[in-house]
C-alpha cells in the first residue's frame, strides 16, 4: 500500500507555509501598478472643478499719449490722452461648463473602475502564481517520492540480475526511467523559483526574497452556480462598469457638441484716467458667432454621436466576451472537480493496486519488469494529473473572481 500512502499524504512535510492572505495584503498596499492606478484616479478627481470653472479673466493696463510716446504725455490737455486698464471675462454659453464638468466626472468614475480592475488583476495574478507554485511543490514532491521508490526497484532488479533472475536490460530501463523523472523534477524546481520571483514582483519585494512553501491545494466543491456568476458580473464587474461610464460620458459629449451651436461671449470693462478731464469708463460685450456651423458644429455633433454608438457596441462586445469567458472557466471548474474526484477516489487507487499486483508477480517471476515499469509510470502520471487538475480548478476560480469581483477562493 506504499503508493496509496504517497497519493494521500500531505503535499509538504514542514509546518511553516506562505500565508496567501498576507501576500494579498502586501500587494494591495505596495504593488506599483495598484499605486499608479490609485494616483491616476485621484488625479482624475481634480478635473471636474477645473473644466467647469470660468476661463481666467484678462487684465489689460495701458495708455494713450499725444505729442510724446511716454505715458502721461498730453494727459489733461488732449482728449485722447489717457491712462487706465481693461478687464475681460470670457463666458461660455450657459450649460456648457456644467456639461464639461459632467464629462470629467464620468471620466473620473471610469478611472475608479479601472483602479478596481487593476486591483482585481493583481490579486488574480498573485493567486495564480501562488497556486502554480503550490502545484510545482506538489508535483516535485510526487516525483521525489517516486524517485526514491524507483531507486528501490532498481536495487531489487540488480539483486535479481546478480542471481540470474532478471535481464540486464531491466536495469537499463529502470535507470532510464530514473533519469526521465529527474529531468521532470528539475523542470518543476525551476517552476517553483520562477513563481517565487513572480510573487516577489507582485508584492514589490526585492528580487531573490525567499518565501516559505505554499499551503496545500485541497479539493473543494464548486462554490457557486453559473447564473450567480453572470449576475455578479452584471452588478460588479469593473470591465462592464468602465464601458458603462464611457457610454454616459459619450452621451454628455453629444449634448456638449450640440451646445456648440450657441455662442460664447466675452464681457469687457475698463476705466481710464483723463487727467483734468472727466474720467472715462468703458463696457463691451463680444459674441462668437457660430457662422461656420455646417463645417464645425454639425461635424462635431456627428463625431460625438458616432463615438456614442461605438461606446455602446464596445459595451456589447465586452459583455459577450465576459459571459463567454465566465462560462468557459466555470466549465473548467466543473470538469476539474470531477476529474480530481475520479483520480483521487478511483483511477489512482486502481492503478496502485495494478502496480502492487504486478510487483508481486514480478517477484514471483510470472511477469516481466517492463510490465511493472509500465504500471509504475501510469501511477506517477495519474498522480501528476491529479494535481494538475487541482491546479486548473483553482486557476479557473481565480479568473472567475477577477471577472465577477466575487470572492470564490480562500
Amino acid at each position: 500500500m506504499a503508493f496509496m500512502a504517497i497519493c494521500s499524504s500531505s503535499l509538504f512535510c514542514q509546518s511553516e507555509t506562505t500565508d496567501l492572505g498576507a501576500l494579498l495584503a502586501a500587494a494591495l498596499q505596495s504593488n506599483p501598478e495598484i499605486l499608479a492606478a490609485q494616483k491616476r484616479y485621484e488625479a482624475s478627481r481634480q478635473r471636474p472643478t477645473q473644466v467647469s470653472s470660468l476661463p481666467d479673466p484678462m487684465f489689460s493696463p495701458g495708455y494713450n499719449s499725444n505729442g510724446r510716446p511716454w505715458p502721461g504725455a498730453g494727459l489733461g490737455k488732449e482728449p485722447l490722452s489717457q491712462i487706465g486698464f481693461m478687464v475681460s471675462q470670457e463666458v461660455p454659453f450657459p450649460g456648457k461648463r456644467k456639461l464639461a464638468g459632467d464629462m470629467a466626472v464620468k471620466e473620473s468614475e471610469a478611472e475608479w473602475q479601472l483602479y478596481q480592475q487593476v486591483q482585481l488583476s493583481v490579486v488574480s495574478r498573485l493567486k495564480q502564481a501562488y497556486y502554480r507554485r503550490a502545484y510545482a511543490f506538489a508535483v516535485a514532491g510526487v516525483l521525489e517520492r517516486n524517485l526514491d521508490l524507483l531507486r528501490k526497484f532498481l536495487l531489487i532488479t540488480e539483486a535479481r540480475y546478480s542471481v540470474g533472475k532478471a535481464a540486464q536490460q531491466d536495469i537499463f530501463k529502470a535507470q532510464t526511467q530514473i533519469s526521465i523523472l529527474e529531468t521532470r523534477r528539475v523542470q518543476f524546481e525551476r517552476e517553483k523559483r520562477a513563481r517565487q520571483a513572480e510573487i516577489n514582483s507582485l508584492v514589490n519585494r526585492p528580487p531573490g526574497s525567499q518565501l516559505a512553501k505554499p499551503s496545500e491545494l485541497r479539493p473543494i466543491p464548486v462554490p457557486v452556480k453559473l447564473e450567480d456568476l453572470f449576475a455578479a458580473a452584471r452588478e460588479n464587474s469593473p470591465m462592464l462598469r468602465v464601458d458603462e461610464k464611457m457610454i454616459q460620458r459619450a452621451e454628455v459629449a453629444v449634448n456638449m457638441a450640440r451646445k456648440g451651436y450657441y455662442p460664447d461671449f466675452t464681457l469687457n470693462g475698463g476705466y481710464y484716467n483723463m487727467g483734468g478731464m472727466p474720467d472715462m469708463y468703458m463696457f463691451r460685450a463680444d459674441f462668437k458667432i457660430p457662422l461656420y456651423f455646417f463645417r464645425k458644429q454639425r461635424a462635431a455633433v456627428t463625431e460625438q454621436s458616432q463615438a456614442l454608438a461605438q461606446s455602446r457596441r464596445t459595451y456589447e462586445a465586452t459583455n459577450q466576451s465576459l459571459h463567454f469567458r465566465i462560462q468557459d472557466d466555470f466549465l473548467t471548474t466543473e470538469s476539474s472537480e470531477q476529474l480530481v474526484r475520479l483520480y483521487g477516489q478511483t483511477v489512482i487507487p486502481q492503478a496502485t493496486l495494478a502496480l502492487e499486483s504486478s510487483l508481486s508477480s514480478y517477484e514471483a517471476g510470472t511477469v516481466d519488469f517492463l510490465t511493472v515499469l509500465a504500471n509504475y509510470g501510469t501511477v506517477v502520471e495519474y498522480q501528476m494529473n491529479y494535481y494538475e487538475e487541482l491546479q486548473n480548478f483553482y486557476l479557473a476560480l481565480t479568473r472567475l473572481e477577477e471577472m465577477t469581483a466575487r470572492p470564490l477562493t480562500q
